[in-house]
């Protein structure tokens, strides 16, 4: 993590007791990637005791070059046919009532990895038909195809984070788009809006609370039921460095701006990720 020292309000559990042994046991015994571990999340203890984990998939390297994110960058392997399968197998071992499952960005591929998020659901739906499946996916690069095999899954989630507030993108997400990325939300919500859509920014990277207030309006208009946000924690020194941290009482003020906006359901605090409690932000 950063040497920078953090404010009292902002801690992580270590991973430790008998549910989080058992958890690392079965991903490494199906040879799985979490993001949790590939992305240095803070609350990966907690959610390794808690016998959780967020299922990445599509392997290890992401063909992009966010500037927030510690994922290795580079160019990936070819897909894992079996990974579907085992993903599934870890899924019911560890009797999970809700999968996530999110990637790294393969804009390598031509459907940037859809079909295979698609075979990913439909194995954990035939093995545990009674769970909720959550798919945290990349922007495919805009393309319509990719976002339509998506949906044709058993999903009951679909999010995609925004990540940061438009100005900033040039230096966090240089190869993203925000307008990309909402378009995304609002097609996801058009298309299928028996589903609960969801999307989440980082703060402290430099937003201002007009852009924040702004994002959040945005976010709602394009049609998200749950929103998340948290505070942005440098991952290594070769990530951008934190802007500013924000007080517990500011996160409770942005869950209050988005709640009057009409945003049904706001997870918003310092420790808060995209992933975190994602199953009991479910709109019921």
């Amino acid at each position: 993590m950063n040497a920078r020292r953090h404010p009292d309000w902002i801690k992580a559990r270590i991973p430790a007791g008998a549910a989080a042994g058992q958890t690392s046991a079965v991903l490494r015994h199906l040879r799985l990637a979490t993001v949790c571990e590939e992305a240095q999340c803070p609350n990966r203890g907690e959610c390794f005791g808690e016998g959780t984990a967020t299922f990445m998939i599509l392997g290890r390297v992401c063909t992009r070059r966010c500037r927030f994110c510690a994922v290795r960058q580079g160019q990936p392997l070819a897909p894992d046919r079996d990974e579907p399968q085992r993903l599934a197998q870890a899924a019911r071992a560890m009797a999970l009532r809700h999968v996530v499952i999110t990637s790294v960005t393969r804009d390598d591929l031509a459907d940037g990895g859809a079909l295979h998020f698609r075979r990913c659901a439909e194995a954990v739906k035939q093995v545990l038909p009674d769970s909720t499946v959550e798919v945290l996916v990349p922007d495919f690069g805009g393309r319509a195809e990719s976002l339509d095999e998506v949906l044709a899954a058993p999903i009951d989630v679909f999010n995609h984070n925004v990540e940061t507030v438009p100005r900033l993108y040039p230096s966090v997400r240089p190869e993203a788009d925000f307008e990309r990325s909402l378009a995304l939300l609002e097609t996801a919500h058009c298309k299928r809006p028996d589903l609960a859509v969801k999307s989440g920014l980082m703060l402290g990277l430099g937003e201002t609370d007009v852009e924040i207030a702004d994002v959040l309006a945005r976010l709602h208009h394009a049609g998200c039921s749950i929103v998340t946000l948290g505070q942005y924690l440098q991952p290594t020194r070769a990530q951008l460095p934190v802007a500013r941290y924000v007080s517990p009482e500011e996160f409770d003020h942005w869950a209050a701006v988005g709640s009057a906006m009409g945003i049904p359901q706001i997870l918003s605090g310092p420790m808060v990720r995209s992933s975190y409690h994602a199953g009991k932000c479910l709109i019921p």
